[in-house]
């Protein structure tokens, strides 16, 4: 995929969006490629989705009925769609119950945390080509291929609405996830599907820190803000997305 960035974008920016995109078309554990390609495509349906923007000003989402805003080219079941939807558009209202709900439903936590950390990942690279004042991307193309249904067998319940990989598990297959020393649950979370949380791991070091950078709590190399400005920002972006973590 080419996509022309401006001069002034530091380059480790696009190469991480390119790398990731390279990725989102290959099966993954719980989704084919197509599927993933659909789940991108039904997080960009769901920021103008009318739907979504009646529930988000409802007193509780429950309360409106209608159908989403769905791409005639995406064949999901529709909890996915929900959920996708959902996380875009209304995330603190998602509950241990609405995830059980959707389980119960087919939509099992191994596949709903894969496909959590491909809407976050895909919002993110967008947001920024919004703020940016880009045009955004082209999807992949999806490849063929099934997904593996791995599952990394020291996660469990407990923490979060998923089974998550302990703090010290990061082990075998694993080790290279985090260090010994353990890692934030919200990294944590996405550790029931470990490969969507190595797809995330480059577009989250390019866009905010890398592990290793959060102990700097100096001007990071290569980047115009110092730490203090980096954290004054990520704060606000928090609190206006009403971040449940």
């Amino acid at each position: 995929m080419a996509f022309d960035f401006p001069k002034y974008i530091r380059q480790d920016i696009p190469d991480a969006y390119r790398e990731y995109w390279l990725k989102l078309g290959q099966p993954g554990s719980w989704w084919s490629g197509a599927e993933r390609i659909d789940i991108a495509q039904a997080s960009r349906d769901a920021v103008i989705c009318e739907l979504c923007v009646q529930r988000r000003s409802a007193l509780s989402p429950n309360a409106v009925k209608g159908e989403h805003l769905i791409s005639s080219s995406i064949n999901l079941p529709l909890e996915a769609i929900d959920a996708v939807h959902r996380i875009v558009t209304d995330q603190s209202r998602i509950s241990a119950g609405y995830v059980d709900q959707n389980e119960a439903a087919g939509l099992s936590k191994a596949a709903y945390v894969e496909l959590v950390g491909i809407v976050v990942t895909v919002l993110s690279i967008d947001e920024f080509h919004r703020a940016m004042g880009m045009s955004l991307e082209r999807l992949p193309d999806a490849q063929s291929g099934e997904p593996d249904q791995y599952l990394p067998v020291q996660a469990k319940e407990g923490t979060g609405f998923v089974p998550m990989i302990p703090q010290d598990g990061a082990t075998g297959k694993e080790a290279d996830l985090w260090g010994p020393r353990g890692t934030a649950n919200v990294i944590r979370a996405l550790s029931l599907a470990p490969n969507a949380l190595r797809d995330w791991i480059p577009v989250g070091n390019a866009q905010y820190l890398t592990f290793e950078g959060m102990g700097n709590f100096d001007k990071p190399e290569g980047r115009s803000l110092n730490r203090m400005q980096i954290e004054l920002i990520a704060g606000r972006v928090s609190s206006m997305n009403e971040c449940f973590y």
